[in-house]
Formats: structure tokens, sequence, C-alpha cells
């Protein structure tokens, strides 16, 4: 009688949930208000980073910046408090570093206060074949997309869990849900984090009474410059996401306590085909789509900023 009644009430619950995110999808859900909190954004000084910043200093959120790199972060800091964000805190770190995080970690608990909402952003791609790939870029891309995610939640999610009152962002990506050719490091330590952050979004839910929340992002590629070259047959289908369009995107799903955000929506359906279409299907899908060749001509953010320094140095002589 006890399998029976609680089978029956998981149907229930079932049907009810379908029923509301149903609900939801007609009418979005209130955005909840982060004036005052605590944001932490790792991976701050560029790209994605630098813009979901300021869009959360624009909302009078506690802004609290870190990256590697000191002066883009600093920029990133600048931009910030010209939108409106009152209190804005840079700091340089390491995210592959254990000891860097929780070193930052703890100046920035001393000197800010507690990280309410902590969002895991930053991110390394080598881009090359795996047999091409150096052991030390493998061992950098698990460091800095996976390993990190660790740290940072291990120093700042027990004041959540005392507080019962708090938020974790993982940044990972459609690569982190799909095998992509060219990206097997990049792929692996993405599919890490995202495992990562879904455990954590179990654990925490199971615990009775917690009111803290996950969101879990899956993006295709975006033109941040860290995907440079990158390139998309079906644009349609498949773009090349514009940064402004996912940033609004990633945080009016933190807004939105949006528990998984896969963009485009086309990525959901890939996730579906994976389960039900043959291996065969899925290799001229990948070949109709483009996804077999995107990396052909990859260069990356670093390649790209050796060639504008060198076409500078032309025009300088």
């Amino acid at each position: 009688m006890d399998v029976i009644l609680e089978t029956f009430i998981v149907l229930g619950k079932f049907l009810y949930y379908f029923l509301e995110s149903l609900v939801y999808k007609i009418i979005p859900k209130s955005k909840k208000d982060v004036a005052g909190e605590i944001v932490l954004i790792t991976g701050a000084g560029s790209g994605i980073g630098r813009l979901m910043a300021i869009k959360f200093a624009s909302l009078g959120a506690i802004l609290v910046l870190w990256d590697i790199n000191e002066e883009g972060n600093m920029e990133t800091c600048r931009l910030a408090k010209e939108k409106g964000g009152e209190k804005v805190f840079a700091y340089k770190c390491d995210c592959s570093n254990r000891q860097e995080v929780y070193r930052v970690a703890d100046q920035v608990k001393e000197e800010v206060g507690d990280v309410t909402i902590l969002i895991n952003n930053a991110g390394v791609v080598t881009g090359k074949p795996f047999l091409n790939t150096p052991d030390h870029m493998v061992e950098r891309s698990f460091l800095v997309n996976a390993l990190s995610h660790f740290w940072t939640c291990k120093a700042f999610l027990p004041a959540m869990i005392k507080a019962n009152h708090g938020h974790l962002v993982c940044i990972s990506s459609a690569a982190g849900v799909i095998g992509i050719k060219g990206l097997s490091d990049y792929c692996s330590s993405k599919f890490a984090a995202f495992g990562l952050a879904e455990s954590l979004f179990f654990e925490l839910k199971l615990i009775k009474g917690s009111k803290l929340k996950t969101t879990i992002v899956c993006p295709y590629f975006i033109k941040t410059g860290m995907f440079d070259g990158a390139t998309t047959k079906c644009p349609l289908l498949l773009p090349i996401l514009e940064q402004e369009y996912a940033a609004k995107k990633i945080v009016n799903a933190i807004l939105e306590e949006q528990v998984y955000l896969l963009m485009p929506k086309i990525v959901y359906l890939a996730l579906i085909f994976k389960q039900i279409f043959s291996p065969n299907m899925l290799l001229a899908l990948a070949k109709y789509s483009g996804v077999d060749t995107c990396m052909a001509n990859f260069r990356g953010r670093e390649k790209a900023n050796e060639d504008q320094n060198e076409t500078e140095k032309d025009h300088q002589s």
C-alpha cells in the first residue's frame, strides 16, 4: 500500500509541476530584487563576465570582480561604476590556483562580506584536436573550467547555507552537454562543471527548508573572442551568440531563478536527440549543422590578440 500511495503522490506532483511550468511559459516569473546582494563574478575582466557585471551594477548589487587580468578587471570596475555601481570591488585572482582562491575569498569576506550570488564564469579553451592538445593545457582546462568551481563553492557556500540565502550560478556550455570535435579538453571540463552544478542543485534542494538557488547555463559559442575563428554552417539554426544577447539572457535567468538555461533553444532538442537517435543519425545531423567543421578555423582570444598587436606594430612602423 505504501508503494501505491507514494506512486500516486509522485504522479500528482508530476502533473502539478508540469502545469506550473506551462503557466510560467505564458506568465514569466517575477524577478527577484538583487539590490544589496553581494555578487561575485569570476572571469569579470572581459566578455560575458564584464557585461554581467555592468548589468548587475545597474540593478544595485554590490559587485566583487575576480580575474587574472588585472588591467581588464579594473576596466570592468570602471564601467560598472559608470552604470551606477556604488560598491564595486576588484581582485586579481588566478582561479586555477586553489590556495589563491581560498586566500582571496577570505579577503573578500573580510573586506566586503558574505557573497550571496556566486557566478562561476571564468573559462579557457585550447581548441585543438585531442592528440595535439598539450598535457599542461588539458590540466589548465580542468583547473579553470571545473576545479575552480569546487574551490569557490567550498569558500562561499557555508555562509549561504548558514543564512539559508544564496544563489550558485555555473556558466557551463552547450559543449558541456554535447561533445564537439576539436574541443576534447574543453568539453570534458565543461561536462564536469555541469555535473558539479547539477549535483549541488539536488543536494541543496533536498535539504529540508532550503531556500538556496542554482542556475546552470549552457550557451553555444559566444562572440567574446574566446572562440574567435569558430564558425557555424546554419546561423539561423545554430547561431554564434551575440555577447549582449547572451549576457541579458543569463542575468534574466538568474533573476527569475531558472535552474537551466540552454542557448539557443535547439540545444534542448539536441539533448533529446542524443537519447533517441542512433549514433549515425547524430553524425549526419552534426555534418548538416556544421558542428563537424566549426573549429576548423579556430584562433582563440590569445591568437586574435597576437594578430592585433602585430597589426598595431605594422601601423606604427
